[in-house]
């Protein structure tokens, strides 16, 4: 893997858009060219950023059906941003990621933040094994209707890594019905596993589904689940987030958008080990270029205007 290790060495390297574009070529064709409709592995390089296949004559853009398609800002602010956000250890907000980059519009900020979010999911990416805790979590107050009708329910799969926590998933939810509860085991938990659940009837269901279910059944049904610390993973995890959103965000996220929120908690979670902030950098943009771009439009919900994540 090719990445930089300090903000030195990025600077150098990524200063033009040429750099950046060779650099794009190189993660989305690992192994070299492949022409996208004959699999010839021989091409010319053309102007306009374009590449031609020497046998179907076939002209491709590296950057089509990728995150920066079409895009209007240039490559190596997608690369600053790019490279700030995974260098903050504790995330950063759309008013901070505007302030570091000098932008002088908080939309073209929310756009680049929302749109990297969303490519911090890797395609394709394996699924969560062995022994795995289960459980549903509430994001969102008790106070105030408004606070009531904004809560969110997140189901939240921690893999088991001995007495430690492994890898995690999260998912929003509309409801904890069983076709619901296995529809979201299925896509973040490999068949085989085995399930810890607490001793809600919803979770039945997996069993009939390649699924190994442990119940965990609360001693005393009058405590707060959480106080028995029946599933301490889960439960360590829920806090984490929840402090996240208070720390990054102040607790204002627009629920609309939760799932990529979601997304980048996962992304820095499961890489909370790493000791080269490069790496996250390289990670984030090989999955850039498996993204496809989508436009402002269908990011924001046709909102006139982008929420505020301060």
């Amino acid at each position: 893997m090719d990445y930089p290790v300090n903000q030195l060495e990025f600077e150098k390297r990524f200063a033009t858009d040429d750099a950046c574009k060779d650099y794009l070529f190189k993660l989305r064709f690992p192994n070299g060219f492949i022409c996208p409709l004959c699999s010839n592995p021989g091409f010319w390089k053309q102007s306009r950023d374009r590449v031609t296949c020497n046998r179907c004559l076939h002209e491709f853009s590296p950057l089509s059906g990728t995150l920066f398609h079409k895009s209007h800002l240039p490559l190596t602010l997608w690369f600053r941003a790019t490279w700030w956000i995974t260098n903050q250890k504790q995330g950063v907000n759309a008013l901070g990621l505007q302030r570091a980059l000098g932008l002088g519009s908080y939309r073209t900020s929310w756009m680049l933040l929302q749109k990297l979010r969303g490519a911090m999911v890797r395609p394709n990416r394996d699924l969560l094994r062995g022994d795995v805790e289960v459980d549903e979590i509430w994001l969102g107050g008790m106070g105030t209707i408004k606070e009531v009708y904004n809560k969110r329910l997140i189901l939240t799969c921690v893999e088991k890594n001995g007495d430690r926590i492994g890898r995690i998933r999260m998912k929003l939810i509309p409801n904890t019905s069983g076709e619901t509860l296995l529809s979201g085991i299925q896509e973040c938990v490999e068949p085989g596993s085995t399930v810890e659940t607490n001793g809600w009837q919803g979770y039945l269901l997996i069993t009939n589904h390649g699924y190994k279910h442990q119940r965990k059944i609360t001693p005393d049904s009058r405590k707060d689940i959480r106080e028995q610390n029946i599933l301490p993973k889960v439960h360590r995890v829920a806090s984490l987030f929840k402090r996240w959103v208070l720390g990054t965000y102040q607790g204002r996220i627009d629920t609309k958008h939760l799932p990529v929120y979601l997304d980048e908690f996962v992304f820095r979670f499961n890489r909370r080990t790493s000791k080269s902030r490069g790496l996250l950098f390289y990670r984030l943009l090989e999955n850039a270029v498996q993204t496809k771009s989508r436009p402002y439009q269908a990011i924001a919900g046709l909102r006139s205007k982008p929420c505020l994540d301060r």
